[in-house]
């Protein structure tokens, strides 16, 4: 009895996440809006180059993501909510170090 409460519960919470975050994808208005996840899921080899106090330069895999996804995207993932252990600073010097010389994000 108690593990089908747990079950229920763990639907029910599963469910508000899936229906919030199609809510935030549709209200993002942006292309890259509907993807967020999976950009941020393709940047994961650029993590090693944007962890906070990190010199270490950005990798073959990781510039081929950045040039992959493109500003709009980038600039989505910008401005997004935080995430954690990345430094904003250092994710918005990729293009460049990538050499993919997109416009700054506005």
């Amino acid at each position: 009895m108690i593990a089908l409460k747990k079950i229920q519960v763990f639907t029910v919470i599963l469910l508000i996440v899936l229906v919030q975050s199609s809510l935030i994808k549709e209200t993002l208005g942006h292309p890259c809006g509907r993807t967020f996840l999976s950009a941020l899921i393709q940047l994961v080899p650029c993590r090693p180059s944007v962890a906070p106090f990190s010199t270490l330069p950005p990798n073959e895999l990781c510039c081929a993501a950045i040039k992959t996804l493109g500003q709009p995207c980038l600039c989505v993932l910008a401005k997004g909510p935080p995430i954690v252990s990345v430094d904003r600073t250092l994710a918005l010097h990729l293009p460049g170090k990538c050499s993919a010389n997109f416009p700054p994000c506005s």
